[in-house]
């Protein structure tokens, strides 16, 4: 179920919101009447990745580290300027 509530009201009560999104509920807090922001159930722990997930997570820091090289070349200072 989703409640609508106001800035104000989430500061002065924001215990009994807790207690409702710990119930499953979702909290669409608002200013002035616009959307502002959502508290949301915690209700998907962390879980832990297994060997092959971790293996490719590793593979992908690995190429992001090293880049890739897109076939330019590098320029001193000095040639940079003498293009201008």
């Amino acid at each position: 179920m989703r409640q609508l509530a106001s800035i104000r009201e989430v500061n002065q009560h924001f215990s009994k919101f807790i207690h409702a999104t710990e119930k499953g509920n979702e909290v669409i807090i608002t200013r002035r009447g616009t959307p502002v922001a959502c508290l949301i159930p915690f209700s998907t722990p962390w879980r832990k990745l297994d060997n092959k997930q971790d293996e490719a997570r590793q593979r992908t820091l690995a190429r992001m580290k090293k880049g890739y090289h897109l076939g330019g070349t590098r320029l001193t200072r000095d040639e940079l300027h003498e293009r201008r």
